[in-house]
């Protein structure tokens, strides 16, 4: 059962999407809920199904105190790496917040510090906590939407249904028609069995 977390202070909640993906950009967003915000559909986004988290995502952005959504792409990854990528966007989503936040509360066990707030690394945050839930249904409905727009200019990756993941298709896609600019160059983006035939 989600629970608001304990504090007197405004909390933001943080998450991230996109994190694994061979493609396309990594997506975090930040949410600030009302005090008694209550919603018993809302859960870790991993948890729910499609049609649920785009149900969701507009009684957040409606319900929320504030909330904002930042994005790294391909390119910056390739060169501060995925972690830091992941960082990053979190805080371009904390630097867009139009209320400021007294705490973070990040998912996972890692965060590089935000200037002048204070956080807490919450490890399976979104499966524990109302506003870290929140904050991974919005980065991934947003990345969601941001892969079927590239699926469209790129249709033979698949990244429609795959959203951007290694899976075999996606795979079999780059080992035929290699990758391109949405990839990230400093993933392993084919398997190590089909790397020795290129």
């Amino acid at each position: 059962m989600l629970k608001h977390f304990p504090s007197k202070k405004i909390i933001a909640g943080c998450d991230e999407a996109g994190r694994g993906c061979l493609a396309g950009p990594v997506v975090a967003a930040c949410v600030i809920l009302p005090k008694g915000f209550k919603n018993t559909m809302l859960n870790d986004s991993k948890l729910l199904s499609e049609k649920k988290r785009d149900l969701l995502r507009p009684i957040i952005q409606k319900e929320a105190v504030a909330w904002s959504v930042g994005v790294v792409f391909p390119a910056e990854i390739d060169k501060i790496n995925i972690l830091n990528a992941s960082f990053l966007a979190m805080h371009r989503a904390i630097d867009k917040l139009k209320t400021k936040a007294g705490l973070l509360l990040i998912d996972g066990n890692l965060f590089n510090p935000y200037p002048n707030i204070s956080h807490e690394c919450i490890i399976k945050g979104d499966a524990k906590f109302m506003s870290i839930a929140a904050a991974s249904i919005l980065a991934k409905t947003y990345r969601d939407d941001i892969m079927k727009k590239l699926d469209k200019e790129h249709p033979k990756y698949h990244w429609g249904k795959n959203k951007g993941y290694p899976t075999k298709k996606h795979r079999k896609a780059i080992g035929e028609f290699g990758p391109n600019s949405h990839h990230r160059k400093s993933f392993q983006l084919l398997a190590s069995q089909l790397t020795l035939s290129l």
